[in-house]
């Protein structure tokens, strides 16, 4: 990604990089998040809420890297899994998604069933 889109993608509110973010992964078939060294998904706290953060490319990840998080790593995940593992893993924590964020401050925050139904509702395009 050149310098110019990152800088553009980067500078977008919140619900923009989230909308970003859905059309992204519905076409790339992918997505990232970040794990410690044995493979545990970050959880952060935001208002006694835990929450799992996902990026539409890796490279955006690299401005949450920092003080307590510079031990973990991004991980890839096709959108396989996500529906196979990742999906139920959030439903059984009770987790909200943080989607986006950047500069260690949180992205646009949505519950399982908004992202779900956002998701399904992009994937249609690509039927």
């Amino acid at each position: 990604m050149n310098s110019k889109k990152f800088e553009s993608i980067m500078a977008l509110a919140p619900q923009k990089r989230y909308d970003y973010f859905i059309k992204k992964i519905a076409d790339a078939q992918q997505l990232w998040t970040i794990v410690d060294s044995e493979g545990n998904y970050a959880i952060s706290m935001i208002d006694k809420h835990s929450l799992i953060s996902f990026w539409p490319e890796e490279e955006f990840i690299a401005s949450n890297l920092e003080e307590n998080w510079e031990d973990y790593k991004p991980l890839l995940l096709t959108l396989d899994d996500l529906s196979d593992n990742v999906i139920d893993y959030i439903a059984q924590e009770g987790l909200l998604i943080n989607v986006f964020p950047l500069n260690g401050r949180s992205g646009f925050v949505v519950d399982l069933e908004e992202f779900s139904r956002d998701l399904t509702t992009e994937l249609k395009n690509y039927e």
